[in-house]
């Protein structure tokens, strides 16, 4: 950074880190605002000590786990039951009614909650439709579904476990109503949760589902740039039945689309679709071959020829796939534009980059094929080296004379001039509209701030997302660390009593071998002295110091050993204790003395003998 301005070749290198995660995990982050996400992602760079975006990528190539650390950095999931209540209040009192009037009484209800993090806005829905529909209805006509990119996030969702704490804004009497006690956390009621279903969905680039009769994506379309937040805005209107209702954040505004949508509620951003089609389906004119005046009939081969050149001359990409997924026709516009040959076709569909590139067509296929209906996709958004085209793209079903789908004709509309020129359009208008642009800019990021702000009271709406997602990450860090120490403290405590057990049991077997009178002298298994008692010490004057861990036939003093070592070796390979044995010796006093040695086998130590030796009289004493 120079002089307070941003460093241009880092900005480079962000662009080249997202088209990165882009290509590599199918992660698309370009459509998202600058600001926030290079704040994001140089989070994780400080917490793994990187600082460029060109070694933080090396980093991601040669650690795979990486990714998950830097996506649940990047992606905020900060959530809660009924967050805003005054909006929801507002959905249940004035949209609700509405709503469920408008479909008959056995139709369908469809939702959508886009963005549902770890699943507390689905579920809140769910809580919705059921105090208002009753519970059997709701299970018979309501259908919710949850998307969110976070795997992580919808594992979580897909649990339906939850916390006393993250249940806090319900009353005691919902949460009894509507959740079970099991253990320290609570678990959403099983027969309503199966009409929730969770789901891995990019509204970026996914097509979204559709015949919606509500729409909740709130406090997501502010983490985008314009361009990506108008995308999203389109595929949400073609989502939408008409008089259908979207929910959007409370930073979270329709600027330039009062022709689609009008406003329910600008307070709590609630609009209503307006009637008319979402997307008009192209409709390519019928190809007509004309044949010959009178009765001369043209040859099939002349037919195909010309039905080709028609085909060909079409100012549109077009291929055509069978009911098996084969590849039966390829127009000269597709072969030139996606890079294909006449001998593509007879090939797997599956198996030509067009299949998935630049959209996933083999799902909008199978749902086309399915449904019986046409599908488009617009501003399809295909890369070529530093080039950018745009496609509309018709996905249309053939139906033989039965009326079964026979195959598929797909169309590549290119609109990157249009594309461009409405770019510009675009920007003009943004001229003229500087003011309020600027001012709902400013209220975006200030939200944005709040969101990243928020980090221990989450009802307090001046604070902010990532703070909140740090404060988390520190509690959780911190959780960790309490139960470690808990755990530390727990062995601590098992090592201080089984230390005072062993010096009490030691302390105990030195007390008995020092009351016992006699010599006790234990080998291990290579007759090597593993105690010498005290009776030893008094019969034969060697202190302890001087002969453990000595081989016990080595030994010094009055007691002949050498008299031993048959007895002692016997005792070790029958494992059955001796007869008393007498052996002269002479004593620490230079006394002569009949030293009587019993030999017992020892089970520890991996084997071993006890000698137990006690002074006799000599022969010829009185």
């Amino acid at each position: 950074m120079v002089d307070g301005q941003p460093d241009v070749e880092t900005d480079e290198e962000l662009e080249k880190l997202l088209g990165f995660l882009r290509d590599a995990r199918g992660f698309d982050f370009t459509g998202y605002k600058r600001s926030s996400l290079g704040r994001r992602i140089r989070k994780r760079m400080a917490d793994t000590q990187i600082t460029s975006y060109t070694d933080y990528r090396d980093r991601l190539e040669t650690n795979a786990d990486e990714f998950n650390a830097l996506f649940n950095t990047i992606l905020i999931n900060v959530t809660s039951f009924f967050r805003d209540p005054e909006a929801w209040t507002f959905l249940q009192r004035e949209v609700m009614p509405e709503l469920i009037a408008q479909s008959g009484s056995e139709d369908e209800i469809r939702v959508w909650s886009a963005g549902c993090s770890s699943g507390e806005e689905a579920y809140s829905l769910a809580i919705m439709f059921a105090e208002t529909l009753g519970l059997q209805e709701t299970l018979d006509r309501v259908k919710i579904y949850g998307t969110d990119v976070d795997d992580e996030a919808l594992r979580d969702a897909r649990s339906g476990l939850y916390s006393a704490k993250a249940l806090e804004p319900h009353s005691a009497e919902l949460r009894d109503k509507y959740f079970d006690q099991n253990g320290a956390r609570f678990s959403f009621r099983s027969d309503l949760r199966r009409k929730v279903i969770f789901g891995r969905h990019d509204i970026t680039r996914d097509a979204p589902i559709s015949r919606l009769d509500l729409l909740v994506c709130r406090n997501t379309l502010m983490y985008f740039n314009v361009e990506a937040q108008t995308q999203i805005v389109d595929r949400f209107h073609f989502a939408l039945r008409e008089g259908g209702c979207l929910f959007l954040g409370k930073a979270e505004m329709l600027l330039n689309d009062a022709d689609r949508f009008e406003v329910m509620s600008m307070r709590q951003r609630v609009f209503r679709r307006r009637p008319g089609e979402a997307a008009p389906p192209y409709q390519p004119a019928p190809v007509k071959i004309r044949a010959g005046m009178g009765n001369e009939l043209q040859s099939m081969a002349r037919h195909r020829q010309l039905r080709d050149l028609i085909l060909d001359a079409t100012p549109s990409a077009a291929l055509a796939i069978d009911s098996e997924g084969v590849v039966v026709l390829i127009n000269s516009h597709a072969r030139v534009q996606f890079g294909l040959t006449s001998t593509d076709i007879g090939r797997p569909f599956q198996d030509l980059e067009i299949s998935y590139r630049p959209v996933e067509l083999r799902s909008l296929i199978e749902q086309a094929t399915h449904e019986r209906r046409t599908l488009r996709v617009n501003g399809a958004e295909r890369r070529v080296a530093d080039d950018v085209q745009y496609f509309d793209i018709l996905v249309q079903p053939v139906t033989g004379t039965d009326g079964l789908p026979v195959a598929t004709h797909i169309t590549f509309n290119d609109v990157t001039v249009a594309t461009q020129l409405k770019s510009e359009i675009k920007r003009v208008r943004e001229d003229l509209e500087t003011a309020y642009e600027e001012l709902q800019s400013t209220n975006e990021e200030l939200e944005t701030t709040n969101e990243e702000l928020q980090s221990s009271i989450e009802e307090l709406e001046t604070t902010n997302e990532e703070l909140q997602s740090t404060n988390e990450e520190l509690e959780t860090t911190n959780e960790e660390l309490q139960s470690g120490n808990e755990e530390l403290e727990t062995m601590n405590e098992e090592m201080r009593v089984r230390t005072e057990e062993l010096d009490e049991a030691r302390t105990f077997l030195e007390a008995v071998l020092t009351s016992i009178a006699a010599g006790v002298v234990v080998l291990d298994q290579g007759l090597k002295v593993k105690c010498w008692n005290r009776g030893a010490v008094d019969l034969w004057g060697l202190r302890p110091e001087e002969v453990l861990d000595q081989p016990f036939h080595s030994l010094d003093f009055g007691l002949p050993t050498g008299k031993l070592r048959e007895t002692i070796q016997l005792c070790v390979d029958s494992g059955k204790r001796g007869d008393p044995l007498p052996v002269p010796a002479v004593n620490r006093l230079g006394r002569s003395i009949m030293c009587m040695v019993q030999c017992s086998p020892f089970d520890g130590h991996n084997g071993g003998v006890v000698l137990l030796m006690e002074e006799g009289r000599t022969n010829g004493s009185q």
